[in-house]
């Protein structure tokens, strides 16, 4: 079968079309934005990429349309589709339909740590022998791509988003997966172009819950108010809890970011990696308790966690220039974006951080959470707020009167340049610059570097 992927250089759908390629399927795709990596990795497996969304593309008469939620009604080649009657179904659905029947589908939900926590997942049975297929919305340093598909394989791990599936799907994306164990791992208020309040998120999260198996496992947080609210509306498989309090619970970090997991009474062991933060120890509880669930013993996961080497974009060092560490995260939403700055604060110590952030969701374009920043962003020495004052990525809101409350630690720039310029003005050797953003962020990574690499010594 031919199909032809619109908005294929997206992290789901750009692994969608791996597998599909993987699943037998001859792969084309277009998209406003073909460039790396996604563009390299789809070429390597033969998938051939179109730039934009002409309505000439008609003339490839696939079998078959697969539409991601980046396009909307007015697409050119969108609106050829249904002026000629074409087939067409959404990304989800396709995925839904055709691949995950007859899976053991391991799907990881949440406001956030989605990525992280999918990525712990698919090592733990990576590493226990499983090769479980995969689609992750990032890239574990372990796993190497962010999808993986073989059919004769049974564990599918799928990184489960409660954003809306397409144009003409209003229901979010993970209700197509129909899961056998599901992590829950937090529930907050978020895409607020989506969604007017968090009652309409748990919905959508009841909806899934409604899809689990009697002999599926539900693996959740203690202490969340939302998900108590989303399983008192129908819950009809087993429940596990982590945190305080709760089955799976973790010990404090050593100072090597070391921690003892239990489950109820019995010490499981300890892992020791380099990953910082109350968040990640939740998240690693989070994916032993799912992974018991297909078959790992605890010990073996606390084991496998023990060698896992984090994700891109979350917390990666890019480089040092001029003694300045410059970090890329993909922290977007405040409580995201404190429990990122929460984490290196105990890494570094009193050394100095530098918060460079770009607002870049609908969510904080729109300005829902933006009352929420002062506090989230209370432990950065400084902050640099980019905020573009036209195109898809203006605010609606003003960075230099939200930020006030942070008085001469916080500037506002509409320029990047302007920005990238301040930073390393104000940077020093010693000091760490914590970039954050669910975007590419104009390459702002690398200009810190070179902006800041003439101080090195020669």
């Amino acid at each position: 079968m031919h199909l032809h992927i619109l908005g294929i250089c997206g992290t789901f759908m750009g692994g969608l079309a791996l597998i599909a390629r993987a699943a037998g399927h001859r792969v084309t795709g277009c998209d406003t934005a073909v460039y790396p990596p996604m563009s390299t990795q789809l070429a390597e497996q033969g998938i051939d990429l179109i730039e934009g969304y002409g309505a000439d593309q008609l003339a490839l008469s696939p079998d078959l349309y697969v539409i991601g939620n980046v396009v909307t009604r007015g697409n050119p080649l969108m609106e050829a589709i249904l002026n000629a009657g074409a087939r067409y179904v959404s990304g989800p659905q396709w995925l839904g339909d055709n691949v995950l029947p007859g899976a053991h589908v391991l799907a990881v939900a949440g406001t956030h740590g989605k990525t992280t926590t999918s990525s712990m997942l698919a090592w733990i049975l990576e590493a226990a022998g499983l090769r479980p297929n995969f689609l992750i919305g990032g890239v574990a340093h372990d796993l190497k791509v962010s999808a993986r598909y073989d059919p004769a394989v049974r564990p599918f791990v799928i990184e489960a988003d409660e954003y809306d599936t397409a144009f003409f799907d209003k229901r979010s994306k993970f209700v197509h997966y129909r899961p056998r164990t599901a992590i829950l791992n937090n529930l907050e208020y978020d895409h607020a172009d989506i969604f007017p309040d968090l009652a309409a998120i748990e919905t959508q999260f009841h909806h899934l819950v409604r899809t689990i198996p009697g002999s599926g496992r539900i693996v959740l947080p203690t202490g969340s108010d939302a998900l108590q609210r989303v399983l008192a509306r129908g819950c009809w498989s087993e429940t596990v809890s982590f945190g305080a309090g709760g089955m799976w619970q973790a010990g404090p970090a050593d100072a090597d970011g070391a921690f003892e997991v239990r489950q109820g009474e019995q010490a499981v062991g300890t892992v020791r990696w380099t990953l910082g933060g109350k968040h990640n120890r939740l998240n690693a509880l989070a994916a032993l308790a799912a992974a018991q669930h297909a078959g790992v013993a605890a010990a073996d996961g606390v084991a496998a966690l023990s060698r896992f080497g984090g994700v891109k974009r979350r917390m990666e060092l890019r480089g040092t220039a001029g003694g300045v560490k410059v970090y890329d995260d993909f922290a977007h939403h405040p409580t995201a974006i404190a429990t990122t700055l929460e984490g290196l604060r105990r890494q570094v110590g009193q050394a100095r951080i530098l918060a460079v952030l770009e607002p870049r969701s609908n969510t904080m374009k729109l300005g829902a959470m933006a009352a929420r920043l002062p506090d989230a962003l209370r432990l950065a020495d400084r902050v640099f707020c980019f905020g573009a004052r036209d195109g898809k990525h203006a605010l609606g809101w003003n960075p230099a009167a939200v930020l006030a409350p942070l008085g001469e630690r916080a500037g506002s720039y509409d320029d990047l340049d302007a920005l990238v310029a301040a930073v390393a003005q104000a940077a020093r050797p010693g000091d760490h610059v914590l970039v954050m953003s669910n975007g590419g962020f104009g390459g702002v990574h690398g200009k810190l570097l070179q902006a800041l690499a003439p101080r090195e010594p020669s």
